[in-house]
């Protein structure tokens, strides 16, 4: 069994801060627990715009906090997010998160992280294992 506190893991290895300056991440279930995925608390902050495309992953996030647009960049749809509001990424949808207020959400990515991802220039996380 693993217990694991969100304040355990602050500024540790397991607190990522995207390059972009946007968004930072706390991965509480990373590939090394070995159970098939990975769990993160994501904030995303107010006024920023962030475009991602998990080609390699399938990601389901559920907003618990703030306000967000999100656009399919595939369809054009735009959806607000709020707290109670779960989006899932089931067909590697090219998508642009806009928080208006910061918009904290819980994420599930299959297959897992390892926790040293970021976005490329693409918005994509490369596939890493344990082993990279």
């Amino acid at each position: 069994m693993i217990v694991r506190s969100l304040q355990e893991i602050e500024n540790t290895e397991r607190h990522v801060r995207s390059a972009s300056g946007t968004w930072e991440s706390k991965r509480i279930v990373l590939a090394r627990e070995k159970v098939g995925f990975s769990l993160h608390e994501t904030v995303l902050y107010a006024g920023t715009e962030t475009s991602m495309w998990y080609a390699n992953h399938i990601e389901a996030v559920l907003c618990v906090e703030g306000e967000a647009e999100l656009t399919d960049l595939e369809t054009g749809e735009v959806h607000w997010i709020r707290p109670g509001t779960m989006y899932l990424l089931d067909k590697h949808e090219r998508h642009t998160l806009r928080p208006k207020t910061d918009f904290r959400c819980v994420c599930v990515f299959n297959p897992p992280v390892t926790g040293r991802e970021d976005h490329d220039e693409n918005g994509v996380y490369p596939l890493l294992t344990e082993e990279d």
